[in-house]
């Protein structure tokens, strides 16, 4: 067993005292608490906004190198305790301990990415229509931002939006998830370690109340969210209803389309790590193969008998490949759309039958569902489990219809060996990102992440264009 950890809501710099009624479980062994939290509502809300709303002017007027030297400071400190942090996550989420760790670096780096783009924000000269007139356009914060983070990237997602809105002189009130939040305030103990000053980014912990009276606040200027279609659809009514900025990623029912051409080998590996890895807890994760019949028999062999040979178990075991589901509700979701599946004609190749380790967890055994169609259930509604299903398919325009034909349009891949279906499918795909010969999951941190359709609403995270979203162009006229 390991020390159980005492968590606080972080208010105006400050750790806040709190009773701690709910509690953190590990999903490898639910006989461990990870950590005692707090339950927060409108009060600390109240607080916390108001916090950050009296940092604003000064921190959104410091020189960028100010903010630039904590965010780079932060990402080194991330960085040189990956492997406590990754375990914590690890313990926490679920996840193994390489991708515990592998996420944790990842924060780091998003962390040092925007201290470099915090000097980085620029504008733009133009001529006037009017002679003797100029005209500049520049960048400016906007003020408070509500960050509501999910529990599946418990460290990198909580960084990808907080990262940005410090950067370029915004103040911060975040909700984590209240699955994972441990590994949330073990980020934010570390920005204050590196200097932030204080109110400008403030914690605060517990259920869907803290969200709802974040939305709901009046001196909360945008609202960035990602989690499910229902709340995301609840964040957006309320920031519309006071015209606040809202930014929306909602999940995605991901399709790997695999064409007769391509290399069998790296197209089981591709779906593989895809479908499977990180327990397929991610929203890019390839939760539809879409087959071409030439290759489908020899494709659904080869993938089931990798799918079958997966070692799951213990996040923190070495040998372990993939960690168990976040919590008992999650892995119940994923047990019930593999019986969906069944009573709507699909066949279980491998896995869908309940685990028993030698640790009580919330496991899931990883599943391949064939023989199903585009019109069932599991084809349309996102499980965010280790459950995929095939659809057989004649011909790549065939696939790229079954492809383009949900509601979802995050992450997209193709296998193949033709350039020209490549390129055809990187045009016509309805989805914000594309992949050829590349899993649907796994996407950089400096470049923009988002989806079309129902997946995303608002501008991009990530890259160059969170300036986008956590900035205001002003114009500036001058005559001299």
């Amino acid at each position: 067993m390991t020390e159980t950890l005492d968590l606080s809501h972080w208010i105006d710099g400050e750790k806040v005292a709190a009773d701690r009624p709910s509690e953190s479980l590990n999903p490898s062994d639910t006989r461990e608490v990870v950590a005692r939290t707090p339950d927060g509502g409108e009060a600390e809300v109240n607080a916390a906004v108001a916090a950050a709303k009296a940092a604003f002017p000064a921190w959104s007027e410091a020189s960028p190198e100010v903010r630039s030297d904590i965010l780079d400071r932060a990402g080194t400190l991330v960085m040189e305790r990956r492997e406590a942090l990754g375990r914590l996550l690890s313990r926490e989420e679920g996840k193994t301990l390489a991708e515990g760790i592998g996420e944790t670096v990842r924060a780091g780096r998003i962390l040092k990415y925007f201290a470099g783009e915090a000097l980085r924000l620029h504008g733009q000269n133009l001529a006037s229509v009017r002679p003797g007139v100029e005209i500049q356009t520049y960048r400016q914060a906007v003020g408070v931002y509500g960050l509501i983070t999910p529990w599946n990237f418990p460290i990198a997602i909580p960084a990808w939006k907080a990262a940005p809105a410090l950067a370029f002189g915004n103040t911060v009130v975040m909700k984590p998830a209240g699955r994972t939040p441990a590994t949330a305030e073990a980020l934010v103990a570390i920005l204050h370690e590196a200097g932030l000053p204080r109110g400008v980014l403030n914690l605060v912990i517990g259920r869907g109340r803290v969200g709802q009276a974040i939305v709901d606040h009046p001196d909360v200027d945008g609202l960035s969210f990602t989690g499910s279609q229902g709340v995301g659809a609840g964040v957006a009514a309320g920031a519309m209803k006071r015209q606040a900025r809202v930014q929306l990623e909602m999940g995605g029912k991901n399709p790997l389309i695999v064409l007769d051409d391509c290399d069998l080998d790296r197209a089981v590996q591709i779906a593989l790590d895809g479908s499977f890895f990180a327990t397929g807890q991610r929203c890019t994760a390839s939760s539809r193969l879409i087959v071409q019949d030439g290759i489908h028999d020899r494709f659904v062999a080869a993938l089931a008998e990798r799918v079958a040979a997966l070692r799951v178990g213990d996040a923190l075991d070495p040998e372990t490949q993939m960690g168990p589901a976040v919590s008992e509700d999650q892995m119940e979701t994923s047990y019930r759309y593999i019986e969906i599946a069944r009573a709507e004609g699909g066949r279980v190749v491998t896995g869908g039958e309940r685990l028993t380790l030698e640790k009580p967890g919330w496991y899931v055994q990883p599943t391949l569902i064939a023989d199903t169609d585009a019109g069932m259930r599991i084809n349309n509604e996102e499980v965010f489990g280790p459950v995929a299903s095939i659809l057989r398919v004649r011909s790549y325009e065939d696939a790229l219809a079954v492809a383009n034909g949900v509601e979802f349009g995050l992450s997209a891949g193709i296998v193949t060996g033709s350039l020209k279906h490549a390129r055809d499918f990187q045009r016509r795909a309805r989805a914000g990102m594309v992949m050829v010969n590349l899993p649907t999951a796994g996407v950089d941190y400096h470049v923009p992440f988002g989806g079309s359709k129902s997946s995303s609403y608002g501008a991009r995270e990530q890259g160059f264009a969170a300036a986008e979203f956590f900035t205001q162009t002003k114009t500036a006229y001058s005559w001299s």
